[in-house]
């Protein structure tokens, strides 16, 4: 967690039983450490399929039922093709290039991470 914001870092092939687990984790940790926004970092993913498309779809919609944001971060190309060609949309869904741009998206947005020591934003 940084501040409020849980941060989720995926790495390599996420199994469907792996992809199911972590719906259960990320509300889980929203509740019970007060979360307000969730970054998925998917920068270590390389292949996604309709099921994981549709797991993100579904932690974005849980999320934002749990009073929090959720912002995907890092997504490659060749992933973000896959899911336009799979007619995957991701309503609620919120893209960054990155995990920091991710954080800065949600600062702006709500004030999130303005209370974590050290941290400082660009002007």
């Amino acid at each position: 967690m940084l501040g409020d914001v849980l941060l989720v870092t995926l790495q390599g092939e996420l199994h469907d039983k792996a992809a199911e687990q972590l719906q259960q984790d990320i509300a889980a940790a929203i509740t019970d450490r007060s979360a307000r926004g969730v970054v998925i970092d998917v920068s270590g993913v390389e292949i996604v399929d309709s099921f994981l498309g549709r797991v993100f779809a579904e932690i974005a919609a849980s999320t934002r039922l749990l009073a929090a944001e959720t912002v995907v971060a890092g997504m490659r190309p060749a992933v973000a093709i896959t899911l336009v060609e799979l007619g995957l949309t991701l309503p609620g869904l919120r893209t960054a290039l990155d995990a920091d741009e991710a954080l800065r998206m949600l600062t702006r947005a709500s004030g999130y991470l303005s209370h974590v020591p050290g941290r400082r934003e660009n002007a």
